[in-house]
């Protein structure tokens, strides 16, 4: 295995669909709500890197003892957690993404470690790409593990079982792959699924900004105590859509949010209501992956 081929691979991606489902073609995993990653070993080295080709190893420098315990060489696909009292929590592994300060660096490695969730191997010595995902699985389940390295755990047929586990716990969602399926870097398939665990409320309209890509950006908020709060935005279909005609009629000059103004941004009355999907709102009260 050449070290270049890794750096040319991409993680395998997945298609979204809105509900669970039982299937005994299927195997089914929690979706961890963390960095996707590809990590490299051989006898020399590590290497660990995002789903957008970044090298993580200074940003999460004690994943490098996964080196200690995995001796053969191996790529190893799988998501870059931090636990928080057994659930994860991507917010501290945000933050430490971020961070450019020495030692908030040191702290946040000490406070929140990471932990690398291993859900496939495509290499073993030799591509393992074109073999059956469950004889990949039984090849990344003979590798040991240490606190820094632990393996997912999967389940046959019981999608919907194991959505409503999830749903209880309000854990993002689940994955679900089919069973023989080949291993296709940066393709999105539509036999890797994800179902998420979605929560829904209505929210005000307080804005809009046309984009290049020809799609609307509409801007976000709740009405509190305090006053009308920016929460975020999302995307809809072209400017010819009903809401850009209704929206265009009822521009203001001043923001009525409190906690947000741009100049880019054509304000509106908080008067639109619009029903609302999304994963979690974050410690800033912001929407996590917003959706109609």
């Amino acid at each position: 295995m050449k070290k270049d081929e890794f750096l040319d691979l991409k993680p395998m991606l997945l298609q979204e669909i809105a509900k669970p489902f039982n299937d005994k073609d299927y195997i089914y995993e929690i979706k961890f709500d963390g960095f996707r990653a590809l990590i490299y070993i051989n006898k020399k080295e590590i290497i660990i890197k995002s789903r957008n080709g970044i090298i993580l190893n200074e940003v999460f420098p004690e994943l490098e003892k996964i080196k200690d315990i995995i001796k053969i060489p191996c790529i190893i696909d799988g998501e870059i957690i931090y636990l928080d009292n057994g659930l994860p929590n991507i917010r501290p592994l945000q933050e430490r993404m971020r961070t450019k300060d020495k030692i908030k660096k040191q702290f946040l490695q000490d406070n929140y470690p990471a932990l690398f969730i291993a859900f496939d191997i495509l290499n073993n010595g030799k591509s393992l790409l074109n073999t059956p995902l469950i004889k990949r699985k039984n090849i990344l389940e003979k590798l040991p593990e240490n606190e820094v390295f632990q393996k997912a755990k999967f389940y046959k047929e019981k999608g919907k079982e194991l959505f409503q586990v999830i749903k209880k716990a309000n854990m993002e969602g689940i994955v679900a792959k089919k069973i023989n399926s080949c291993y296709y870097p940066g393709k999105r398939v539509n036999f890797w699924l994800k179902i998420k665990n979605f929560q829904s409320d209505y929210f005000y309209i307080g804005g809009y900004a046309l984009n290049k890509n020809n799609t609307i950006s509409l801007f976000l908020g709740e009405k509190t105590k305090e006053g009308f709060k920016y929460v975020g935005k999302i995307a809809i279909s072209n400017k010819n859509d009903i809401y850009y005609k209704v929206l265009k009629s009822k521009v203001i000059k001043k923001s009525p949010f409190i906690n947000y103004s741009d100049s880019s941004t054509n304000f509106l009355n908080p008067k639109l209501e619009i029903f609302i999907y999304y994963t979690e709102k974050t410690k800033n009260n912001m929407l996590r992956h917003p959706k109609i």
